[in-house]
């Protein structure tokens, strides 16, 4: 009976997800047709967009309790985590991430499925959590993110 609680928490996600959009009405009907989804930056995160296979070491540094949604296109050879509204700043000087501006669309599939090959390796929840950009720049470091001790 795990199936119903996985939809729930899928749901939660896209609700978030297409809330974060001007038309979330546009975003569930782009993925009702199995189409993905353009969500524009700026409103509730930027975009910070990497290599998918330079940068996936990164991801992987940063403990899932701090990582907010991560899309990855395979394919395409990119990653993108959905980072606060302050994040221009804080990674101007990490060179291996682009923030992109407001109204960049991220073209996004549903929390719970892939689409055109693109998949949240860090799914949307409904939470609303970030990626912190400095813990995100410092999972870029050489030492990689480092838990604070206690």
């Amino acid at each position: 009976m795990a199936l119903p609680r996985f939809i729930a928490r899928y749901e939660a996600g896209d609700a978030w997800l297409a809330g974060c959009s001007a038309r979330p009405d546009l975003v569930r009907a782009a993925w009702d047709t199995e189409s993905l989804a353009p969500i524009a930056s700026g409103a509730h995160w930027l975009v910070a967009e990497g290599q998918l296979a330079t940068r996936y070491d990164a991801l992987a540094r940063i403990p899932i309790q701090l990582r907010g949604p991560v899309l990855a296109d395979p394919e395409a050879d990119r990653l993108w985590w959905l980072v606060p509204l302050t994040a221009v700043e804080e990674l101007a000087d990490v060179r291996q991430v682009a923030v992109r501006p407001p109204g960049w669309c991220l073209r996004c599939p549903p929390a719970g499925w892939q689409i055109g090959g693109r998949m949240w390796i860090t799914r949307p929840d409904g939470s609303g959590l970030l990626t912190d950009p400095a813990v995100l720049a410092a999972a870029f470091g050489p030492g990689g993110y480092r838990v604070e001790a206690i």
